[in-house]
Parts: structure tokens; C-alpha cells; sequence
């Protein structure tokens, strides 16, 4: 994630201390987490009510078989508490669809597990607000990929807007920490304005602009990824009205996610500027570390299988039914796990030469990997080559 009001804007946020490291590595060059543990998605189940465009599960609104019981989900809560795991990210297909999911987060939430849900929201009733609150859920990250028209069309069903708005609205009533969610593609990336507008009027806290994973059901929205031209006025506007809301005294967290060349464009724009919180952007962006699938993101899949992050279900580093996350997960033998951990030796692509690999990691692995090629250029990558030139 790439803070963009933190960055441009300064002051102390919610979760500064997941994405900030302030410690170094023995050699003092690299960022060094000193809480080395992941955040973990668990996609609780795959059954959804929506249809969304780009779902990474493919989920639909059936009954699946094989997902994971009650005891052998608190057995993996157990575990990861014991491993000091900082989240615990309740996820899907759609998590409130989980009969006595509730239930699992209070356990989650007792057992000394931070917890978060991303939903659509369109579950989300008042008395469900109330649980969440009383379940003391740390943040319900709720997803509109638009206005109505185009929302309802990207998610497959009519009325997912305001279904999800209404989420939204209990969510705030009952004092649960709620975020929206959009990820951007060419169907919507005209909505990013009045997504704005929209959590301007609502007083919404937070937004989260993700950029599109070519995976699962994404896999065919290949023309509807962005070029790289428009990620970039994407990415200007979003500063432009993050940095107009905080100026006229609007509070809000605004957050770009799944692409860490947002980092140094949002840099390189305020070095331009002669923004004076560049060079502490600069160090924030160093501490973050970049992408961190593999070791500061895991995902347990609703069978209870464990990969380096949500996006990369292909690639299983094995199952909570049969072996503790803690040891799938601290295994010093996985040789993938291990590549990722250690990837600037691997990458193949103009990262070798890039001035900030350090800040980004290599970017996203899993969008390289659709793309062909795993150690290859992440084609979500728009810096130019004068813009990773080492100076």
C-alpha cells in the first residue's frame, strides 16, 4: 500500500506501524520489519452473492465443499495468535456469507488478533454493524468500483450499490472503522471524481484505489487494463483531491494498492514541486520496503491452503488441516517461498537497473507471472526508463 495522503500530506495514520519500519538491516541499507510476521487474508469462504468482473476466486453464489469447519478455523486462529500474526483479514468470495462468521472474529479479536474484514458490504445491515462493533472488528473495508450505473454493472447485480452505501452508512452509525474499496480499471476510472465526491458527502475515512490483478475472473479483463498513461493521470488525480480535501480541513486516509510504482512516481511529482515533504516521503517510502508477498502478505484459502498471497492461488506452500501456518510459513526449505523472499537476485527485467527496486520490491510478482514470465517486468510498471535511471 502507498499512503498518499501520509506521503503528501504528513501526519500520523491508522496502521503507520504495519507499514512503517523504522529498523535497519545489519548492513544499514534495507528496511528491516521487526515484527516479521505476515498479515494474513483468509478467504473464509467462497461463496459470494455478486458477480464481480474481476474476482481473483471465481466465486459465485453456490454451496462449495471442502471449506474449512469452525475447530479447525480456531485451530488456525490458535496458531497464528501463538505466531504473533499482527491481522487476521476475514475475506472471500463474500465473508459475511459464512454462517457464525461473527463468532470466529470475536475468538480472532480474544485471542489477540487485530481483524479486519473486506466485504461488499452489501450484507451489512445495522444489527450487523452492531456485531462487528461488538466483535470489536478493527476496519470493514467495503468495495464500490463505481457510481450506480457503473458499480452495479462491474459487480453483476442491481442494486450492489446501494446495498454496499447502506453498509457503508451502518458501519459509521454504529462506530465501526469502514473504508471504500475501488479497484481501477477503463470501465471506471472516470469514476474516480465522483468517488471522491461520494466519500466527501458521506464522511467516509478512508479510500483505497487498487490497481487490477489479471487473475481468476480478471484474467479476462485484459482490455480493460489501464495504459500506463492513464495510471499516471489516474494517480494525479487522486493526489490532486486527496490533497484538496485535507487542505480544506476533510480528514481522510487515501491509499493506492497492488502497484509500488506509485511510490516513486508520487515522489518524483513532489521532488518536481519542491514539495518540503520530500525527503521524509522519500524515507517512508524506504521503511515501507515495497511488495512483500511472501513475507508480510500470506493468504489461507477457504481449504485451508496456504500461499504467498491472495492473488497466487496457483502456487500452495501447503494446508492448515494438516500443518500449522506457523510452520508452512517459517519453512526454510520452500524453495518459492525462499525466491520471493530473496527476489532481487531473480529478477530478469529492467528492475536489475531500476534506482528504486529498494522501494518497490519488484512490484507484483503474480502480474508478472500472468504476463508470461514470473522475473519479468510487472507490466503495471509506467516509469519510464529515464525515471529508473540511476542518477
Amino acid at each position: 500500500m502507498i499512503g498518499i495522503s501520509k506521503l503528501y500530506y504528513g501526519g500520523d495514520e491508522a496502521n503507520d506501524d504495519l507499514r512503517y519500519h523504522r529498523h535497519k538491516s545489519a548492513d544499514g541499507q534495507r528496511p528491516v520489519n521487526p515484527n516479521p510476521k505476515p498479515i494474513v487474508v483468509w478467504n473464509c469462504t467462497q461463496r459470494c452473492n455478486l458477480k464481480c468482473a474481476h474476482c481473483y476466486a471465481c466465486s459465485a453464489d453456490v454451496e462449495y465443499t471442502g471449506e474449512m469447519t469452525d475447530d479447525q478455523a480456531r485451530a488456525m486462529i490458535d496458531d497464528l495468535a501463538a505466531f504473533k500474526a499482527p491481522v487476521l483479514l476475514f475475506s472471500g468470495g463474500e465473508p459475511l456469507m459464512r454462517p457464525g462468521v461473527m463468532d470466529l472474529a470475536i475468538y480472532a479479536k480474544k485471542a489477540g488478533l487485530r481483524t479486519v474484514f473486506s466485504t461488499n458490504g452489501t450484507l451489512i445491515t445495522r444489527d450487523v454493524a452492531r456485531q462487528m462493533a461488538a466483535a470489536e472488528v478493527s476496519y470493514a473495508g467495503i468495495s464500490l468500483d463505481g457510481t450506480q450505473t457503473v458499480n452495479d454493472k462491474f459487480r453483476g447485480v442491481a442494486g450492489a450499490f446501494e446495498q454496499a452505501l447502506g453498509g457503508i452508512r451502518a458501519c459509521l452509525a454504529e462506530g465501526v472503522k469502514v473504508g471504500l474499496r475501488l479497484t481501477m480499471n477503463a470501465r471506471n476510472v472516470a469514476e474516480i471524481g465522483p468517488v471522491f465526491d461520494l466519500i466527501e458527502r458521506e464522511g467516509i475515512p478512508r479510500v483505497c484505489f487498487y490497481h487490477l490483478v489479471s487473475t481468476g475472473r480478471g484474467r479476462g479483463m485484459g482490455d480493460d487494463t489501464l495504459t500506463h498513461a492513464q495510471t499516471r493521470a489516474a494517480i494525479d488525480l487522486i493526489t490532486d483531491r486527496t490533497a484538496d480535501m485535507l487542505r480544506r480541513g476533510k480528514k481522510v486516509q487515501v491509499l493506492t494498492v497492488d502497484n509500488h510504482a506509485d511510490g516513486p512516481y508520487l515522489y518524483l511529482r513532489m521532488k518536481r514541486e519542491g514539495h518540503p515533504l520530500t525527503d521524509q516521503a522519500y524515507e517512508l517510502l524506504m521503511q515501507n520496503g515495497g511488495n512483500s508477498t511472501g513475507s508480510g502478505i500470506a493468504c489461507v484459502s477457504w481449504n485451508g491452503d496456504v500461499m504467498p498471497d491472495q492473488f497466487w492461488r496457483q502456487h500452495v506452500l501447503g494446508n492448515v488441516k494438516t500443518r500449522k501456518f506457523s510452520e508452512i510459513w517459517a519453512a526454510g526449505g520452500h524453495e518459492f517461498l525462499n525466491k520471493l523472499r530473496n527476489r532481487r537476485q531473480y529478477l530478469n527485467c529492467r528492475c536489475q537497473h531500476c534506482r528504486w527496486v529498494d522501494v518497490c520490491n519488484g512490484n507484483f510478482r503474480a502480474r508478472a507471472e500472468a504476463n508470461g514470465d514470473m522475473w519479468g517486468e510487472d507490466p503495471a510498471c509506467y516509469l519510464t526508463d529515464e525515471e529508473i535511471r540511476e542518477e
